[in-house]
């Protein structure tokens, strides 16, 4: 490598079909990432300590571990590495689950190989490359105080570990307190998705929030629009 060329942002690939991962792993080369392929749960552990990739693709039905439970041990582990899940066409529950969990996004085969990274690519930009120091980037709301710089919110005082994904969209509702945000806007803005794309993963990650950070945050869905935190310091 060259002097002031970065090097390639590593992607790990889980997948047992050895095709898919191919396939996956070509377009990704092509796009300028670096690929490691792993085929079990247990392979991937191993190689997500070793490797410390920018982003997981993680195939649910996976032999073994499957890619629920990876999730699981990543995030009980503290480790926040954003990951994309893929699942077959009906496994709804997975899907959902795999939100819950901490995943940052999910794919459903048959698939594009170009979507695949453009997903990657989306989640990837949401990753900040370091602190910004800028004092705009504190936001308090409720009894919620959010830093962007660092990453960090907290509750009540107390702090909440929050995934990429959830991190981002709460920052956006945050943002601008007492607006309700479209959903296809906010689907646009925190997850790059096109209008009209049907998913689940917001009210998800909205559901996550909720459930971390309790009555800290008055965090509203306004039927039939979307989503709004208000101003007060305590909800009603």
């Amino acid at each position: 490598m060259s002097a002031g060329q970065e090097a390639a942002q590593v992607v790990l690939i889980v997948e047992d079909e050895r095709p898919i991962a191919d396939l996956l792993g070509s377009y990704l080369a092509r796009d300028g990432f670096e690929v490691a392929l792993a085929r079990t749960g247990e392979d991937a552990l191993r190689d997500l300590a070793a490797l410390h990739p920018a982003a997981v693709i993680l195939d649910v039905g996976l032999p073994g571990i499957d890619g629920i439970e990876v999730c699981r041990r990543m995030r009980a582990a503290g480790d926040a590495t954003p990951v994309l899940f893929v699942t077959a066409r009906d496994d709804e529950v997975d899907r959902v689950l795999g939100l819950e969990l901490g995943a940052d996004d999910y794919v459903t085969k048959p698939f594009s190989p170009r979507e695949v990274v453009a997903r990657v690519r989306a989640v990837l930009r949401r990753v900040p490359a370091g602190p910004s120091g800028a004092v705009d980037d504190v936001l308090s709301v409720g009894a919620v105080r959010l830093d962007a710089g660092s990453r960090k919110v907290e509750a009540d005082g107390v702090p909440v570990p929050l995934t990429t994904t959830e991190f981002d969209l709460l920052r956006h509702l945050m943002g601008r307190p007492g607006r309700v945000f479209p959903r296809e806007e906010l689907l646009a803005d925190v997850w790059g998705y096109p209008p009209g794309t049907p998913t689940r993963t917001l009210d998800v990650h909205v559901a996550q929030l909720r459930a971390k950070l309790g009555a800290a945050l008055d965090l509203r869905t306004v039927r039939g629009v979307g989503y709004s935190v208000e101003r007060s310091e305590r909800p009603s």
